[in-house]
């Protein structure tokens, strides 16, 4: 007759280590299968996200809002483009929580920021789209609002080389056809400049690390891969 206690005998240390060696196996196995399908998920979710934002930057860059100092539209996206390596100039494109109540909109024409924790969209607060200079005050107060991701954009102008358009030096805007350097959008002689976008997903949106002063690096963060590439262009 089988004993109680041999009845109730439990799993050996050597079976405990082989079982875990077994799930080990197959959540390795799990990960190698699925795992660079969910980074292409997220990717294909950043690209759509990406792309609207893209028609923001391009159409920013060519804004002139009130307080701002370039002298056109024109103006802005010359310096903005040349700037968008430089630590204050960077680029952040992201969208933001705004305060529909025309009465609180702010003097450069942009929705105050919805910061309560409550609220329904559409009523209480409408999702903006925006693109702000690092040493834009208002960033800050933006980022407070935020819904969703954060983009910093480094902008390098598009130039002829070999017949076809290339990225050229990020910080320099040259004569498409001279190849000269040109110093100011008054002395640029085309109508256009082409440039292309990189966009890099800001992992830390905190305002702390993203603000003027904060610890975000964008030499660091353009050195890695970005994450999708729009070519625009601003026009006079």
């Amino acid at each position: 007759m089988t004993s109680a206690r041999s009845r109730a005998r439990g799993f050996s240390l050597m079976e405990t280590v082989i079982a875990i060696g077994v799930l080990a196996v197959l959540l390795t196995a799990f990960l190698a299968v699925f795992g660079p399908a969910a980074t292409g998920i997220r990717k294909t979710l950043s690209s759509q996200e990406a792309d609207r934002l893209a028609s923001t930057l391009e159409r920013e860059l060519q804004t002139l809002r009130s307080g701002q100092s370039p002298s056109s539209g024109f103006d802005k996206g010359f310096i903005w483009i040349k700037e968008a390596v430089q630590t204050n100039g960077t680029l952040f494109v992201y969208q933001y929580r705004g305060n529909p109540d025309a009465s609180k909109a702010r003097t450069d024409g942009t929705m105050e920021p919805y910061t309560a924790s409550d609220g329904v969209s559409g009523k209480d607060y409408i999702v903006q789209t925006m693109v702000r200079r690092r040493d834009d005050a208002l960033f800050e107060a933006d980022l407070k609002a935020l819904e969703g991701r954060v983009f910093a954009v480094k902008a390098t102008q598009l130039i002829f080389n070999s017949g076809a358009l290339k990225p050229g030096t990020a910080g320099q805007i040259v004569d498409p056809k001279g190849g000269s350097t040109v110093s100011s959008s008054d002395a640029y002689p085309e109508a256009v400049i082409s440039f292309a976008a990189d966009f890099f997903e800001v992992v830390t949106t905190s305002p702390a690390y993203l603000k003027q002063g904060g610890a975000f690096d964008p030499a660091k963060q353009f050195q890695s891969t970005p994450m999708f590439t729009r070519n625009l262009a601003v026009s006079r």
